[in-house]
């Protein structure tokens, strides 16, 4: 099993690229947390969601980021998605203006008594049961940047690892299947390695799949960054924020990196499982193996580790990282991504914003920020469209 491959971004530091834009036009929530019903009708320009904290902006970029697979940027279960005092279930409807026409999507979730994993987010396509969440890529890539990202640089290896395979699965649709099923196959030799009569047929198999797939994950993060560090050194000169220097940093990943064919990637992998049998067995889990890959990143123009650099200056670093990825789906897939920024105009002086909403512009997606002042996108002018969040009402005021 092999990723796909990526079409490399181009060379030329100065081309504007043409990516297809893809809108959300018409936004309604039901029960979903703190609105009872929610409707926005957007025009395809960008929209700024202003209002005081605690009045629900955030919530429905939440809702937005349930228009990819996964479980949103909040990373919440279904239960915790429906409001306090609500029927327990609730449900999203979005019309999306493509290069394919409009499409129609509603998500959600049914009122229920069971846990999470008993119950299912359920997607509907112009009317049609999706067969997973991943036909949703079919139709719309979507990207954010949230405060609770700031500690990113600082935070745990598997915050980055996430973040990582978030960015790989906007280029390559079937990332997120390949790293389920890997974690899956992990879980089993692990329980397996805790049996003292070991299948050591079943425990072989099992590896063989955990190679397969192994290779096949470490593949697509590695073309993904390579792809990302090309554009990033191509685009660097003009980028108004500081340019990222990117790493991938673990074994399966730098034995994929020095390239050769898959297949001998998988043997020398499975060779590697077999040998850690007793190690792991020893530390009752698998301790080698993307699932401890990690993303290095470099404050590029000051030659320093991310995670030294000031609170503003890992800020600005990673603003620019998901702009610069931004850029990457629109070339790569030829639709430009919807971008979700909350509270983004909070910590940028008004220079920096003014040049923020100049390489939103020139992306070509359309984007969804808020803020707490509305004053703060006033450079946007006719670019977005201003809704102001106050008392329960939702209200456009331009």
């Amino acid at each position: 099993m092999t990723a796909t491959p990526l079409p490399a971004p181009p060379a030329e530091t100065a081309r504007a690229f043409a990516a297809d834009r893809v809108a959300v036009v018409d936004l309604r929530l039901t029960d979903f947390r703190n609105h009872a019903t929610a409707e926005i009708s957007s025009d395809g320009r960008h929209v700024v969601l202003a209002g005081d904290n605690g009045t629900g902006k955030t919530n429905l970029l939440e809702a937005l980021s349930l228009l990819t697979p996964g479980r949103g940027f909040r990373r919440a279960r279904l239960d915790e998605m429906a409001r306090i005092g609500g029927s327990g279930g609730w449900s999203l409807f979005a019309r999306l203006d493509g290069p394919d026409g409009a499409v129609r999507i509603g998500t959600g979730a049914e009122p229920g008594t069971g846990d999470d994993e008993s119950r299912q987010r359920r997607v509907r396509i112009d009317g049609v049961a999706a067969r997973s969440t991943d036909e949703l890529l079919d139709h719309c890539r979507v990207l954010w940047l949230t405060p609770a990202m700031d500690g990113l640089f600082t935070g745990p290896a598997a915050d980055r690892r996430r973040f990582l395979d978030r960015l790989v699965l906007a280029v390559d649709p079937g990332h997120g299947a390949r790293v389920s099923a890997y974690e899956k196959a992990m879980r089993g030799r692990n329980r397996l390695l805790e049996d003292d009569r070991l299948d050591l047929d079943w425990l072989t198999a099992i590896e063989d799949q955990m190679a397969e797939l192994g290779v096949a994950v470490a593949s697509a993060r590695v073309e993904t960054v390579a792809c990302l560090e090309r554009l990033i050194e191509a685009t660097r000169a003009d980028a108004p924020f500081p340019h990222a220097e990117l790493a991938l940093e673990g074994d399966l990943e730098a034995m994929v990196a020095r390239g050769g064919p898959s297949a001998e990637a998988e043997d020398l992998w499975r060779a590697r499982l077999a040998e850690t049998r007793r190690r792991d067995k020893a530390a009752g889990r698998t301790l080698d193996g993307p699932h401890r890959a990690d993303l290095a990143v470099r404050h590029g123009p000051k030659a320093m580790p991310a995670h030294l650099s000031s609170t503003g200056e890992q800020k600005a670093l990673l603003l620019g990282l998901v702009l610069a990825h931004a850029r990457l789906v629109g070339e790569t897939t030829g639709r430009a991504p919807l971008l979700l920024l909350d509270e983004i105009a909070a910590h940028l002086d008004p220079r920096r914003r003014g040049e923020l909403f100049d390489v939103l512009e020139a992306l070509g997606s359309q984007c969804w920020m808020t803020g707490t002042d509305a004053t703060a996108f006033e450079a946007l002018g006719d670019r977005a469209s201003l809704w102001t969040l106050a008392g329960g009402r939702i209200d456009q005021t331009r």
